[in-house]
């Protein structure tokens, strides 16, 4: 017969179990709960290298990343495209939604019917609101990303019905990330647009392509559709090393331009909203949040914030960032990876600010 000692020991353990157990389930519901009890059965993102985990390793382009040092911390070190050292936004965002913790590059040749059916990203680095944007580096626009998901739709209808791609596609998210290198690159390093257009009237033409996506977009059956503002770019290190001169200061051209596209964005996103009563269309600013990181680095854990991980990290982006390149060891102190791309740290930061007391407005 056990003892009485025996005996408390044993209930003692199994209360320590029970209490784990719980602990466990109840941190896994949190971590997935949903308002109203709503559930998100795929992610979808459309955008440029933001939210690009790999599509451009799949087309005739110079903007690749596909190689180290890129990838550094993503799962075994392997350089997938992503423009990081490991996760970018399109695979947090899918995790804050419950879906799954890596979102897949749609042109993939080796995507599985499972990742198709809780989705995919279609972004492409290098791509732009203005088609001008994406001709230049030869990589998928806007309307080539809506090709990939009308080919998307009859691929998982011919899978699983007409019904269930329905409920797939009305019941998903969808994620916008676009517009810095149309004011980054088109506008402000090339003569093509500065012809045609000042910064307003240029914003103007970015807002009405904007909405021309977003309008298809609703067509094709998208209802709850977040569109992220442009950042303020000109605080990226790239930008400060070109234009901002030897102090390297953040560029306020480039910053004005995205806060009157940003502006312009917002009241487009509230009209298509009450336009289209039976959608959501949720406006994300990453610019405030953005700036916060950059001013006040050390209030999330950052020192370092006019420089890339990369290199000199002053203008090391794509190619330029290879593996002849030396990396800094204290990655979690910088706000960028290379001169372009923040860390995985950053994504992680800035997806929280931007996004988590949005998610609500999806539903």
């Amino acid at each position: 017969m056990k003892s009485l000692f025996q005996m408390l020991f044993s209930l003692r353990l199994q209360i320590i179990y029970f209490c784990y157990f719980i602990a466990i389930i109840l941190q896994h519901v949190s971590s997935k709960s949903l308002p109203n009890n709503e559930t998100v059965p795929a992610v979808f993102v459309f955008g440029d290298s933001i939210v690009d985990p790999g599509n451009n390793n799949y087309i005739n382009t110079i903007v690749k990343c596909n190689f180290p040092p890129y990838g550094r911390d993503f799962d075994g070190g392997i350089p997938t495209g992503r423009f990081s050292n490991g996760l970018v936004p399109s695979d947090i965002i899918a995790e804050k939604f419950g879906v799954k913790k890596v979102l897949p590059a749609y042109l993939d040749p080796n995507i599985q019917l499972q990742d198709l059916l809780t989705g995919v990203s279609f972004a492409s680095g290098g791509a732009g609101y203005d088609p001008l944007t994406s001709q230049i580096m030869f990589v998928k626009s806007l309307s080539d990303q809506l090709d990939m998901f009308k080919e998307y739709k009859k691929k998982v209808e011919e899978a699983v019905g007409e019904k269930k791609r329905e409920k797939i596609v009305s019941k998903s998210i969808y994620i916008v990330c676009i517009g810095s290198d149309d004011i980054a690159n088109t506008y402000a390093q090339t003569p093509f647009r500065r012809i045609q257009y000042d910064i307003p009237s240029y914003t103007d033409f970015l807002l009405s392509e904007a909405s021309k996506f977003l309008q298809e977009l609703y067509g094709l059956g998208g209802r709850r559709i977040g569109v992220f503002s442009i950042p303020a770019i000109g605080c990226v290190p790239s930008q400060r090393t070109i234009n901002g001169g030897k102090h390297r200061e953040c560029l306020n051209s480039s910053n004005q331009a995205a806060q009157l596209f940003n502006s312009k964005l917002f009241f487009k996103m509230k009209a298509l909203g009450k336009e289209h009563s039976d959608a959501r269309f949720v406006y994300l600013d990453s610019y405030n949040p953005f700036v916060d990181i950059i001013q006040n680095p050390s209030k999330y854990g950052f020192n370092e914030i006019d420089k890339g991980c990369c290199g000199t990290g002053d203008i090391e982006v794509g190619i330029l960032c290879n593996p002849l390149m030396n990396t800094c060891s204290n990655r979690s102190d910088y706000v960028f990876w290379d001169s372009y791309h923040p860390t995985e740290k950053t994504y992680y930061v800035l997806s929280s600010l931007v996004l988590d007391n949005k998610i609500k407005d999806f539903f």
